[in-house]
């Protein structure tokens, strides 16, 4: 193609300013004025320029959709003959640029639509999927927010045995831990806590989100590629928090999970000499494995504003710990399950009341362990098909995103010691 236009490149150059005629390694152009904005057809060498028999016919009003150009006379498909790759001229006389410092040119008129189309559904989802966990994370926000201000304002009336799980005060051990006021209790220290890492999350994502849509680069090119080559420090130091942000809410669902458990087989446990471990498990141990990936990713996969993994092993230093916690919190769990059968049984509760506390108690739990995670981390990101992998994505976002919304509700909003003090 370049050879066919040396004859262009050797005409006479006009007088006055003008845009230099040149070879972008897409398509020949000539001498442009300034303030102008020039055409050229598609070049021909693209592989999709003669599609189907080669010969087009001019579109009608009536045409299908997304084939604006030239549809094929066999009605095969979509064909580039008729379209055309715009330039701009500036003012100064020079070609127009656009944020990369790369020659600015509009070449979707020669686009391959078969292969645009798809990819532009996938995009369009994608966006979908975005404002769905954008609204889960912004309720979730805040409810936490509103949780964490009850937690800290109020006073809890006195009981002689608080109930660790929602509405079931049955579960505790023979020996009640002292009565929760304000956040001197432990299990509302590590409840405050789990909300802090909640509404830590929801606000580094919203964040990142923002970042990212603001480096949007408008204009044609790949529907995916959303940023342009040149990535700023912000936005890369908003994902490394993010991932720190994740890594702690992981590290705190955890702590209330083995929390939980030492206080229902160990009678005389109070937890409070566990707070420091808890604290080092919550907001220390993602340190341990955000910072390798943030050197490593920057040394091996510094592109872009970090948002895309294409390297397993790197990603793998961020997933390997966080699907270990999402393991033991599993086990943790099936316990927890079993310890609650064996009260249930030695209190003698009938058949159906049984069933209806052991359900309650275990939906509760669900949401406060994390405990849905589980099913994803066994399907595993790169499985299953096309619809099976979008199905996977949105339900994984939907339930990340309202989880903390969840959370919030069952063990603040509609606990009895929480209303019993606000109404005081």
């Amino acid at each position: 193609h370049r050879g066919d236009t040396g004859d262009t490149l050797t005409f006479p150059t006009p007088p006055g300013p003008v845009c230099n005629r040149s070879f972008d390694m897409y398509a020949c152009w000539g001498d442009a004025a300034p303030n102008s904005t020039v055409t050229v057809p598609c070049p021909w060498y693209l592989p999709w320029h003669y599609r189907g028999n080669g010969r087009g016919v001019a579109p009608s009003s009536g045409g299908p959709r997304g084939c604006p150009w030239v549809l094929q006379s066999d009605g095969t498909g979509c064909s580039v003959q008729g379209g055309v790759v715009a330039r701009r001229c500036g003012p100064d006389g020079r070609w127009v640029t656009d944020e990369t410092g790369r020659p600015w040119r509009d070449h979707s008129q020669c686009e391959d639509l078969a292969q645009e189309q798809p990819l532009q559904w996938q995009a369009w989802l994608l966006e979908q999927f975005r404002l769905l966990y954008t609204v889960g994370y912004s309720l979730s926000l805040v409810a936490l927010l509103l949780a964490l201000l009850l937690l800290l304002l109020f006073r809890y009336p006195h009981r002689r045995t608080p109930g660790v799980l929602v509405g079931h005060p049955w579960v505790m051990p023979p020996t009640a831990p002292r009565p929760c006021r304000r956040l001197r209790c432990t299990r509302n220290f590590i409840h405050a806590n789990l909300f802090l890492s909640f509404v830590l999350r929801a606000g580094a994502i919203l964040t990142r989100d923002a970042l990212l849509q603001r480096r949007l680069r408008p204009g044609p090119g790949h529907p995916l590629q959303l940023l342009g080559q040149q990535a700023v420090a912000g936005c890369r130091l908003a994902q490394a928090l993010t991932q720190y942000c994740v890594g702690a809410n992981y590290g705190w669902l955890l702590a209330e999970g083995l929390f939980l458990h030492k206080l229902l087989v160990l009678a005389a446990f109070s937890g409070e000499r566990c707070l420091p471990a808890f604290l080092l498990l919550g907001w220390g141990a993602p340190v341990l494995f955000v910072v390798p990936w943030v050197v490593v990713r920057y040394l091996y996969e510094n592109e872009g504003c970090w948002e895309r993994n294409e390297k397993a092993a790197v990603w793998w230093i961020i997933r390997c710990p966080i699907l270990m916690a999402v393991a033991v919190n599993f086990v943790v769990f099936v316990r927890i399950v079993r310890i609650l059968v064996a009260k249930v049984r030695a209190h003698q509760v009938s058949r159906g009341d049984t069933r209806v506390r052991l359900a309650r108690s275990t939906l509760t739990l669900i949401p406060l362990l994390g405990v849905h995670e589980v099913a994803f981390a066994l399907v595993g990101e790169g499985q299953g098909g096309g619809t099976l992998r979008l199905v996977r994505l949105c339900l994984q976002l939907l339930l990340s995103s309202s989880q903390g919304l969840v959370v919030s509700v069952l063990y603040c909003f509609v606990n009895k010691e929480v209303r019993q003090g606000a109404s005081r």
